[in-house]
């Protein structure tokens, strides 16, 4: 049996090579965790900083305020900060600090968006760079899953083409049959339908198979709370692999998602309430 759904022949990695890509480490913050960044802003050059940012300073108000109103299934609220000085940038790194959720959305045009969640589940920090490398544009975003990651998972995505069984088909023809129609028959909103690896028996034959007819799309991210989960948008429309992995980087859940966004990456309504408290705390202690 393989190891898992996108585990690569010959044990490659390149299939699941999810991290953002290094950008400038002061214009991108990371690193920081929630208790850096406060214990940050309580340092003489943390004083220093806050003092001399009041742009971004003014900004996170608004921010509580969009986190008190959002909700997991409504549009997101974008903070634009591209034309920020760095600085101010710098500063609002030190507050968000970086969460569980990162990975990479690839565009056309060699366009990708990075994807960071803020300490404070909910927000989310999303950096665009072009082909050569370049930030193009930075915002601050509050959502369950940013905007971009739904978009991309749905960028020139296509239905199964089941095609002939492979040599040796155990169970791929039925679970094909299985993801084609749950796909086309997905609704925005509506519970995703799971497929679960770990327990369906499945050949080296047809997980090759699967891998092959699904194919990967352009949005891959990981979460890294209590162990590690992975999530790719395959090239099929609402068809999302995720993988569960202990300690050891060992698969132990192993599925395939059809609907939306996975729910392992995205926000509930009760974390933008929290958020929004713990970013009104942050600035009624260091910049009132």
């Amino acid at each position: 049996m393989k190891a898992g759904f996108w585990t690569a022949p010959d044990g490659a990695d390149e299939p699941m090579t999810i991290m953002p890509l290094d950008l400038d480490t002061a214009a991108t913050g990371r690193g920081r965790t929630a208790s850096g960044a406060v214990s940050f802003l309580a340092t003489a050059s943390g004083e220093a900083l806050a003092r001399r940012c009041a742009r971004a300073a003014l900004l996170l108000p608004d921010i509580a305020q969009a986190l008190d109103a959002q909700t997991a299934d409504a549009p997101g609220h974008l903070f634009d900060l591209t034309d920020f000085e760095a600085e101010d940038r710098e500063l609002i790194d030190q507050i968000v600090g970086e969460g569980e959720v990162s990975g990479l959305v690839t565009l056309p045009d060699g366009v990708i968006a990075h994807i960071q969640e803020a300490t404070m589940a909910g927000l989310w920090r999303v950096r665009f760079t072009n082909a050569d490398g370049a930030l193009a544009a930075d915002y601050i975003e509050t959502a369950s899953i940013p905007e971009i990651v739904k978009r991309g998972a749905i960028v020139n995505a296509r239905e199964v083409d089941i095609g002939a069984p492979p040599a040796g088909a155990m169970n791929v023809m039925p679970v094909l049959a299985e993801i084609a129609e749950r796909a086309r028959a997905h609704q925005p909103g509506a519970p995703s339908h799971i497929i679960n690896f770990s327990l369906l028996p499945m050949s080296p034959g047809d997980m090759d198979c699967l891998q092959q007819r699904l194919g990967a799309g352009p949005v891959r991210l990981v979460s890294r709370g209590y162990g590690t989960c992975r999530v790719l948008a395959t090239a099929i429309r609402n068809v999302w692999s995720v993988q569960f992995l202990n300690a050891m980087d060992t698969i132990i859940l192993d599925t395939l998602e059809i609907g939306g966004p996975p729910i392992a990456v995205c926000a509930a309504d009760e974390d933008f309430r929290d958020s929004a408290g713990r970013l009104r705390e942050i600035h009624e202690a260091y910049f009132t």
